[in-house]
């Protein structure tokens, strides 16, 4: 009899365990998510890709509902809508966050720094940049899941932008963040104002320029049918847009529902950085031809404005976690020859 009962107790545990486990395998996700990207701009076009990818190779277990050109809350707001639930993931950048912690900044866009898309993401993925950044991200209930990088952005300006010298006086839209200090430094006027609200500040003259996006995606904002000067190519900001997800959704997906996210998420910085390096240079002709003045800065205006960048750093490493990152950043930095000891 106890014979029995022991096998039959190991047969219903096993039994037990392979239900679970058949209904861990076919659970399912559903997740809300926005960016603020407009759908017929390339990054909106990469994200929309993203999702079929995720819910392809889920075979239907994860469903994606992206909500586009921040429709739900500002961008800015995205952060706190996915940690509160509203959402369940931000689409959008770290550097929106500063004001939290600014640390953020040097997760969002560490101006003058890397040169490259795959600069960057190596410090993500091999220089202990993912570990640091989970680190503060969980302080604030979310998770980093990833990053896209789509390079160095253009500036879109109604007014000739040449040289450093043009940034006198120049009003601009900035994101939040150090930007607005190194580009105060350098004689120009940064105003901090949403990403949707560019088109119109151009259109009205409020603002001479903007900070908005790489120069294949100010096409797509048809910010040169208004500005038509460009600096290409970009140099001043590299921004890393994000994909972070509130830490209970996320810690209550399968383990395999979290593997295609976050491979998903790797496929897509590398679509994004061969897609705009390939995008940007055919909107640089296309720009050419319709009469926009593009101007590549020389090599000492750049050093003057790494200069000015650089210098900022510090100024924004106030608290502990943002002087974790920094150090970080430099010691990968200097690696690879872009600091100088």
């Amino acid at each position: 009899m106890k014979t029995f009962t022991l096998a039959a107790l190991a047969a219903a545990t096993t039994a037990l365990t392979g239900t679970a486990a058949l209904a861990d395998a076919h659970a399912t996700t559903t997740l809300r998510i926005q960016t603020h990207y407009a759908p017929e701009t390339e990054s909106g076009r990469l994200a929309a890709a993203f999702v079929d990818n995720v819910q392809t190779m889920s075979n239907g277990e994860i469903a994606i509902e992206m909500f586009y050109s921040a429709s739900v809350v500002k961008p800015t707001e995205t952060f706190d809508a996915a940690a509160s639930g509203i959402l369940d993931c931000d689409m959008t950048g770290g550097a929106y966050q500063t004001g939290k912690n600014p640390a953020f900044q040097f997760v969002g866009d560490i101006m003058g720094g890397y040169a490259t898309p795959y600069q960057q993401l190596s410090w993500l993925y091999y220089g202990g940049g993912l570990e640091a950044a989970q680190k503060l991200y969980n302080a604030y209930d979310m998770q980093l899941v990833g990053w896209w990088i789509y390079g160095q952005e253009s500036f879109a300006s109604t007014k000739p932008i040449a040289q450093i010298s043009d940034l006198q006086n120049w009003k601009f839209r900035s994101p939040p963040g150090m930007e607005t200090k190194i580009f105060e430094k350098l004689g120009a006027t940064p105003i901090v104002m949403d990403f949707t609200e560019i088109f119109t500040a151009l259109e009205t003259g409020i603002i001479d320029g903007a900070d908005a996006s790489g120069l294949a995606n100010n096409v797509g904002l048809g910010l040169y049918d208004i500005a038509k000067f460009a600096n290409y190519p970009g140099f001043h900001s590299m921004p890393s847009d994000h994909l972070a997800c509130n830490k209970s959704v996320w810690d209550g997906m399968p383990e395999a529902h979290q593997r295609i996210m976050s491979v998903s998420m790797e496929s897509l910085a590398l679509r994004t950085a061969l897609t705009f390096e390939k995008k940007n240079a055919e909107a640089a002709a296309q720009l050419r031809e319709e009469g926009v003045t593009l101007s590549e800065w020389s090599a000492g205006d750049l050093q003057e404005f790494r200069n000015a960048a650089q210098s900022t750093w510090p100024e924004f490493a106030t608290t502990p976690e943002a002087e974790a990152l920094v150090e970080s950043h430099l010691a990968y930095l200097k690696q690879l020859g872009l600091v100088q000891e």
